[in-house]
């Protein structure tokens, strides 16, 4: 039989690094695959699929799903209980410790995905929340998810550039969460404050790094927005068909 490992063994092998995350990929006992997270005092095991705590609420595949199902039957009165608040609150925790571990290990369309999870729990708990402070302590950090998601689903672009990807997609991603972000800035009454926000700044960054790394410039997405906001219909329309040209292309 083999000897068991003592945590006290994984812990001194594995040291915590706070500088970092610190994740790997292992065998469970049923050799199904999990992530391991080194924190400061411990560790976080955690499943690959479903909720990473690999618990099924009322048989579902995550709280959310049981929410969304209790909102469906209850119709426009549901409103979430105290309870129901915890136990979307755990959710939120399970899922963002997870989020970071994909992040880390370069999955990143599992990093959108969870990320994707979170922001639709967002929605559900600020549609039929019972309070309006529990809702903000959420909604501060919809940028943070929406900034995670929109890093992951550009680095996937240029992950899988040599086959479907591409360096114009990864940068159209970009595009596309900072007019998500900027929504955001808009729907809480901030949008001064959007131009200086760090998060905001830091996708910036990425995508003119990626320009000048692979040699971008405008893409068709950006000549489009500026045919339209210069009124050139008939340039624009041009630029519509070649989208559609490439969007069959990868079909």
């Amino acid at each position: 039989m083999a000897k068991r490992q003592h945590i006290d063994d994984i812990l001194r092998d594995w040291q915590y690094e706070p500088q970092s995350v610190s994740v790997r990929m292992k065998k469970g006992g049923d050799g199904r695959e999990v992530i391991q997270l080194r924190i400061d005092m411990g560790l976080l095991q955690l499943e690959t699929t479903g909720r990473p705590d690999g618990v099924r609420p009322g048989g579902m595949e995550t709280y959310y799903d049981l929410l969304l199902s209790r909102q469906l039957h209850e119709g426009d009165e549901f409103e979430l209980t105290e309870e129901q608040c915890a136990e979307a609150d755990r959710e939120f925790v399970q899922f963002y410790h997870r989020r970071i571990c994909w992040l880390a290990l370069r999955k990143y369309r599992r990093a959108v995905g969870d990320a994707d999870h979170t922001l639709a729990l967002m929605d559900m708990c600020r549609d039929h929340s019972p309070d309006e402070q529990w809702t903000m302590s959420h909604e501060q950090y919809r940028p943070f998810v929406l900034f995670h998601r929109t890093q992951a689903a550009a680095l996937a672009e240029l992950a899988e550039s040599e086959e479907n990807g591409s360096p114009e997609r990864a940068i159209q991603e970009i595009n596309r969460g900072l007019d998500k972000l900027h929504e955001v800035f808009v729907q809480y009454d901030a949008e001064e404050h959007y131009e200086d926000d760090d998060l905001v700044k830091r996708l910036e960054r990425l995508r003119e790094e990626l320009r000048r790394e692979y040699k971008v410039g405008r893409t068709l997405q950006e000549q489009l927005a500026d045919a339209v906001a210069a009124e050139e219909y008939e340039l624009a329309a041009k630029i519509r068909d070649e989208l559609s040209r490439k969007d069959s292309g990868r079909r």
